[in-house]
């Protein structure tokens, strides 16, 4: 069983668009293709996990999402491309009917880490969740892996103030920082919680 990062997309690997319609506005960060390949190359799965309410919202549909997740592998080098993409369309106040439910795989819930563990025979216990929001922490603590969050996206204003209960492992500037941490904690052996 191979170890995992779980990436979150918009915020942490590319820059936040809000609701991104357009694949023009695709914007991987200047480090992201070198974190991802860095991760690769030390033995990690790299699985990107995002919650895309913008279907559920009527936005754009699943397909227009796999065009976004297709146009960022071009734009990242052939070792920085993702291991999978698992994205949630659902939403509970969606104006889709069919996407408008309560659902296991909206973050954070763990149903997108499930799904992968069982796709890509993954350790979620040896893994990590990167994000820019403290969902993604949540997401984290309910599937038994360790969070980082980053400060940009939404942690550039939310990192200092974390909900109640949620705490995570470490905070970082940027998806850089939190692959140098990642890597060093796996060659040390930390593979404590904290």
């Amino acid at each position: 069983m191979r170890r995992a990062v779980f990436l979150d997309r918009d915020g942490t690997m590319i820059e936040e668009r809000g609701y991104l319609n357009r694949l023009d506005l695709v914007t991987p960060f200047p480090y992201t293709a070198d974190a991802i390949g860095r991760l690769r190359r030390a033995g990690f799965a790299v699985v990107v996990v995002t919650n895309q309410a913008g279907i559920a919202r009527g936005f754009f549909d699943e397909a227009f999402v796999r065009s976004v997740h297709a146009h960022l592998n071009t734009l990242l080098q052939a070792d920085a491309i993702p291991d999978a993409y698992y994205f949630c369309p659902h939403h509970p106040e969606g104006v889709v009917e069919s996407y408008r439910v309560e659902c296991r795989c909206r973050k954070p819930a763990p149903g997108m880490i499930e799904q992968a563990v069982a796709d890509l025979d993954l350790d979620v216990a040896r893994s990590f969740v990167v994000g820019d929001k403290w969902l993604d922490i949540g997401l984290a603590n309910q599937a038994g892996a360790r969070g980082i969050l980053v400060r940009t996206g939404y942690g550039a204003d939310t990192a200092d103030a974390p909900p109640p209960g949620l705490r995570a492992e470490r905070v970082v500037a940027t998806l850089h920082d939190a692959a140098d941490y990642i890597i060093q904690a796996s060659e040390t052996g930390d593979h404590a919680h904290p």
